[in-house]
């Protein structure tokens, strides 16, 4: 396939993919590596984290909601995988590619992948203020709302519907100060920054687009080099940052909506220490990995099927 109509192709997918790798596997043949070693590093660390005290990290994850997140991203990436076969691909795919990607978004080895790499990078930081937080009423109900949204954008009229609610207000967010903003809104924005949640969904969104065409370039469908790579996806970025911005301030608003804004201000604040920031470096590094495994299995996947169609 000609180069220029592949990097069509991955251009037509990106939107999409970025969807996917918002907010807080390999193809074929690696994959069974992939999830034997994701859920042995899982179960071994989770056997030496058992004794000390009630491995409360696990606990804090459990409190997360973590593996009904992951699920709920699995369903995401069956629909996108099904997208990017029928952009892709000739014969929109098929059942053997549908085949391909739902052992690519296996969730077991999804979830392996994402507790260890969360315990991980969690390190020495205490848990107990987060567990303290998610046992208490507010907390439950704010992973229940972000939840609920997640699984709510999962249809299409309901996210333009929340996207379009952020563009009626999204010029009082870029007025001058003093601005007569919403509270509500205010700490909203207050949370975005705080975790500075923009700054690192494009990044990882950035980062599942790179391993995307490596994974293009791996299997022999794409030839370019890093400098390339970098460049064209560089080139994405202040689109990446737009759409990045109204989908967090859309899925946001639409979650919190139930919240009053001394609740939120009070997740943020949270966020804000040294235990939230630990909490929040381990979620993103955590789902960044998960994604780039995915990204690239996706690529590696499709590079596969050019090939042979090209034979």
């Amino acid at each position: 396939m000609p180069l220029r109509r592949v990097l069509s192709l991955v251009h037509s997918a990106a939107g999409a993919l970025l969807s996917l790798a918002l907010l807080l596997g390999l193809a074929a043949a690696l994959i069974p590596a992939a999830q034997a070693q994701a859920q042995a590093q899982s179960q071994a660390q989770s056997q030496a984290q058992a004794g000390q005290d009630g491995d409360r990290i696990s606990h804090l994850m459990a409190l997360m909601g973590m593996e009904e997140i992951v699920q709920i991203m699995r369903e995401e990436g069956l629909a996108y995988g099904g997208e990017l076969g029928r952009g892709m691909l000739s014969g929109e795919g098929g059942p053997i590619w549908d085949q391909q990607v739902d052992r690519i978004y296996d969730v077991a080895a999804m979830t392996a992948l994402v507790q260890a790499r969360f315990r991980a990078a969690f390190g020495t930081a205490d848990p107990e203020p987060l567990i303290d937080f998610f046992e208490d009423e507010t907390g439950q109900q704010i992973v229940a709302l972000e939840i609920a949204a997640r699984r709510a954008f999962m249809d299409e009229q309901i996210e333009e519907t929340a996207r379009e609610a952020f563009r009626e207000v999204e010029a009082d967010l870029d007025a001058p100060s003093p601005r007569a903003i919403d509270p509500h809104l205010s700490a909203i924005e207050s949370y975005v920054e705080a975790n500075d949640l923009i700054g690192f969904n494009v990044m990882g969104a950035m980062n599942a687009n790179m391993l995307f065409y490596r994974g293009l370039i791996d299997g022999g469908a794409l030839n370019m080099t890093e400098a390339e790579i970098l460049s064209d996806v560089w080139e994405q970025e202040e689109e990446t940052h737009a759409e990045t911005r109204e989908w967090l301030y859309a899925f946001l608003m639409l979650a919190y909506q139930p919240l009053d804004a001394g609740q939120i201000s009070a997740y943020a604040d949270l966020s804000l220490t040294p235990h939230g920031r630990a909490m929040n470096r381990a979620l993103f590094s955590a789902f960044d990995d998960m994604y780039g495994a995915l990204s690239h299995a996706l690529g590696l996947a499709i590079a596969a099927r050019i090939m042979t169609e090209d034979l």
